[in-house]
């Protein structure tokens, strides 16, 4: 009796939900209507961060902020798709790690289109196939993604978020583990997979192809193979996780950037990423880190890439905290647009993770 009364409280709990839920919808649907009359985005990386943070503030119960983000993320990937279908570019193929950055940030209700490219990603966007793309910037082991970085350079499309995924490797197959003979994944992966592999599948054949998706492809055509990739993968091709987390490193992470056509105004906790370059003589870039410390802003990171016009001539790709709104963080780059031949801004746009 005790349980029959506790589900009947869930079934009225699911009913003032669910109106609620369209409620919900109801007002974003006009939102989103009101927006694309005045010839703007949907999508909202500041409102969303915004709301996701209040969402997190209140988290008092069972439910842990975590949880309650994964729930929203949902709720606004279906208020998204509610006035216009929104379509988001991705490095793919499917399953790959771009495309589950891009899953964590729009949700499952948005149509994802796969791009054989980073330049691809870029050239959607800019044609307006698509409103938004994901692309990847920087990895905590290999480093900065170079062909990102060149693009962000020659093009006019603006840094509109940044989504950070922990990467975890997995071992999936459709036989156990020791009658596996081949094994498939890319190069990168088998070498954050190293020490795992040679402990526990030495001997193990390793073929490299181009992708994760692409090792999930073959794996699942062969009875004795099995591939290394994503949890993603592992339910679209229909593979058993053999076994979890095999990467070398727990702090393998990597960053992801969304790419679009408008500014995020501020959020009072952003990132502005912006690149640059310097006059050839003794302490130049010296003299261009001189703004900063001027008005304390603390940069994050900062990298330098080849410029390739010109032998020996670089770019500077720099991240700083503050928006590029923000008076002392407007100051400190026009002062260093006094000083370089070159200074261009990428983006500003929620730290949001």
């Amino acid at each position: 009796m005790m349980l029959k009364n506790l589900r009947k409280q869930i079934d009225s709990i699911d009913k003032k939900i669910i109106r609620l839920l369209q409620g919900r919808a109801r007002i974003t649907l006009n939102i989103s209507r009101f927006k694309r009359r005045q010839g703007k985005s949907s999508y909202s990386p500041d409102r969303e961060t915004e709301v996701l943070r209040k969402i997190t503030s209140v988290a008092k119960g069972p439910l842990s902020p975590s949880a309650l983000e994964a729930i929203y993320r949902e709720v606004m990937s279906c208020s998204l798709s509610l006035d216009k279908q929104l379509k988001v570019a991705y490095l793919g193929p499917e399953a790959t790690f771009t495309h589950l950055a891009a899953l964590k940030r729009f949700g499952s209700q948005v149509e994802y289109i796969a791009c054989n490219s980073i330049s691809d990603v870029f050239l959607n966007v800019e044609r307006g196939a698509t409103d938004y793309g994901v692309v990847p910037i920087e990895n905590s082991i290999e480093g900065a993604v170079s062909h990102t970085m060149d693009m962000l350079v020659d093009s006019d499309l603006k840094i509109c978020a940044q989504v950070v995924l922990g990467i975890s490797h997995n071992l999936l197959a459709n036989c156990s583990r020791q009658k596996i003979k081949r094994l498939y994944s890319n190069p990168q992966v088998f070498g954050q997979c190293q020490i795992w592999l040679q402990k526990n599948l030495p001997g193990v054949e390793k073929i490299e192809v181009s992708s994760t998706t692409r090792a999930a492809q073959l794996a699942v055509k062969d009875k004795s193979s099995a591939c290394i990739a994503s949890t993603l993968a592992a339910k679209l091709y229909r593979l058993k996780i053999i076994a979890s987390d095999i990467e070398d490193s727990p702090h393998n992470i990597t960053r992801f950037l969304v790419i679009g056509n408008a500014d995020v105004p501020e959020t009072h906790n952003d990132k502005t990423s912006i690149v640059f370059s310097i006059k050839d003589r003794v302490g130049a870039l010296h003299d261009m880190l001189i703004p900063f410390r001027k008005y304390k802003i603390n940069l994050t990171k900062i990298e330098s890439r080849p410029s390739k016009k010109k032998a020996w001539d670089y770019y500077f790709f720099v991240d700083l905290e503050g928006h590029s709104h923000e008076p002392r963080v407007k100051k400190a780059l026009s002062e260093l647009e006094n000083k370089c031949r070159f200074l261009k801004i990428l983006g500003s746009y929620p730290v949001g993770e």
